[in-house]
């Protein structure tokens, strides 16, 4: 097994970076959305019902099997060997804050549930400054793959 994941380790590579990218235009975006539909949108308008439409897409069709194939990936990548070394910090810090990235997806599948039941309960500014989130935690992730500081 090792053996063939070691051979495919540029695919996996390649396919992990892809996914991230994709999964992150989402991550990205979505908040965003949800700051427009909360400061420009009245319940129940069409316009409520089409901002829902594009967060369902976006959510279900681009980011979760982003998210999903990113894990996969990611999970294949942390099993091949000499790919990862966990008595290094940075594996640990970065491993944590890919948990925490996904613990935002899932926050955000949450409020998009709270736009459908017309129960939003957020203002514009907070989902801006929720919005900082993901880029921290990018961040880190980036620092920790590249640099390995710890």
């Amino acid at each position: 097994m090792s053996e063939i994941l070691s051979n495919l380790y540029p695919w996996t590579k390649s396919l992990h970076v892809i996914s991230v990218i994709s999964w992150m235009a989402g991550i990205f975006y979505l908040p965003r959305l949800f700051v427009r539909h909360t400061e420009s949108v009245e319940i129940g308008s069409e316009t409520d019902r089409l901002f829902q439409d594009m967060e369902l897409k976006l959510f279900k069709v681009i980011m979760t099997p982003a998210a999903t194939s990113t894990w996969i990936f990611g999970l294949a990548l942390v099993l091949t060997p000499g790919v990862v070394d966990w008595s290094s910090g940075w594996s640990w810090v970065k491993a944590g804050s890919v948990i925490l990235l996904t613990w935002f997806h899932l926050w955000c599948g949450r409020m998009r549930r709270d736009f459908v039941a017309g129960q939003n309960r957020l203002t514009g500014k907070q989902y801006r400054l929720m919005n900082e989130v993901p880029t921290i935690l990018m961040i880190i992730i980036v620092i920790m793959i590249i640099v390995r500081p710890i």
